[in-house]
């Protein structure tokens, strides 16, 4: 029997709130507690109905088991604006954060479910890393770690993150590659698959061309490839980026490689967000997040969709499962 897994609250200016209330109302207790603010949590309660909030002090505080136990981390003003951007509610998103990584590190969570945050309001606040991912690495000392996006049709893995475009470039090393392709492997292995195929796209149109519209598949990625193979890992590529992810949509490829954010986030997305999963590789535990953001624009009309969460908590709950 392992530890509860945890679902930090998110913004408490978006729609993280909403849909963890909404994802609650069928959950039936199940070994899952959120960390955030009380409050916040009983007002999106009260505005989606049929579940009602129970404070814990620790993890393995009893609860009834219709109810949502949350554990109090940071506060929250009660005259917090929904759908603002602010740096009170960046401290509190952070602080939900940091008390769940705290709790994974000591063992008594098995895992980290987290509802979007605002890299704007997170800067207000005074946070210097731009999203879950490099938080969670930091706080962990995680030197090799990086983002998978999933869902039932596509797995993709990327070589940089939260980064402008022109920096992103940059990084596309043989160094960064052959970490990638290393991660996405073992990414594979965490969803169950047994002997990961892994595609490498390439930077630029064609793949290059033989360094007519580039030379970064020439100088960084095949050799990063060549060396994979040479290491045993199941690799191929560069290709072309506007063809790769249909060919793993249609099986033959279990991970891409895609070189920089947009690049490996527009085809997950496409196929909907309500089935997408974004998961930290290389954690020393598992963490899945919700594929969309704050939704400021829905925050508070009770129409925000909870089934990238609930994916996300499933996902969670599957690695957790293969894992021990």
């Amino acid at each position: 029997m392992h530890s509860p897994l945890a679902i930090t609250m998110g913004d408490p200016a978006g729609i993280g709130p909403e849909i963890i209330a909404k994802l609650y109302r069928g959950l039936q207790s199940n070994g899952v507690v959120v960390i955030g603010d009380v409050g916040v949590m009983q007002r999106a309660c009260s505005l989606v109905g049929g579940v009602h909030v129970h404070e814990i002090h620790a993890v393995g505080d009893a609860y009834p088991a219709e109810a949502m136990p949350v554990l109090q981390a940071g506060s929250v003003p009660q005259d917090l604006a929904l759908g603002k951007v602010s740096a009170e509610a960046g401290k509190a998103a952070y602080a939900a954060i940091i008390c769940a990584i705290e709790l994974a590190q000591s063992g008594q969570i098995s895992g980290i479910v987290t509802a979007p945050i605002h890299k704007e309001s997170l800067k207000l606040a005074g946070i210097t890393e731009p999203g879950h991912t490099e938080i969670l690495a930091k706080k962990t000392g995680t030197e090799h770690f990086g983002m998978m996006l999933a869902n039932d049709e596509l797995r993709v893995m990327l070589v940089s993150i939260h980064v402008p475009l022109s920096q992103a470039i940059a990084l596309v090393t043989f160094k960064n590659v052959l970490n990638t392709i290393k991660l996405a492997h073992q990414g594979c292995l965490a969803f169950g698959v047994a002997q990961p195929r892994i595609a490498v796209a390439g930077l630029n149109p064609h793949a290059g061309e033989n360094g007519q519209f580039g030379r970064e598949e020439i100088e960084s990625i095949a050799p990063a490839i060549v060396a994979a193979k040479a290491q045993g890992f199941n690799t191929t590529g560069p290709f072309a980026p506007d063809t790769i992810f249909m060919r793993a949509r249609k099986g033959e490829f279990d991970c891409v490689i895609a070189q920089y954010h947009d690049q490996g986030l527009i085809p997950v997305k496409y196929l909907g967000v309500e089935r997408g999963v974004n998961v930290t590789i290389g954690l020393p535990f598992v963490r899945t997040s919700v594929d969309h953001g704050t939704a400021f624009d829905l925050a508070g009309t009770g129409k925000a969709d909870e089934s990238s969460l609930v994916y996300a908590l499933r996902v969670a709950e599957k690695m957790i499962m293969l894992k021990s």
